[in-house]
């Protein structure tokens, strides 16, 4: 496998990484808008944002904690 390939690989699992992420966060109850900018955050910890929201955090407020 090329160097090319290999990055276009790593993009498209990155790719599909961060699209798991945001319909997760949707699921819970994220808006679209603010679950594609977390999912896009490496750093975010995902399963910290789903607790505030299962913990009855309003999602702002969910937001103003993470970011």
């Amino acid at each position: 496998m090329s160097l090319t390939e290999e990055l276009e690989a790593t993009e498209t699992e990155s790719a599909r990484v961060e699209r798991w992420r945001a319909e997760t966060l949707m699921r819970v109850g994220y808006d679209a808008a603010s679950a594609a900018g977390l999912a896009a955050r490496s750093d975010i910890d995902l399963h910290r944002a789903i607790e505030l929201i299962e913990a009855g955090c309003p999602a702002e407020t969910a937001l103003r904690i993470l970011l």
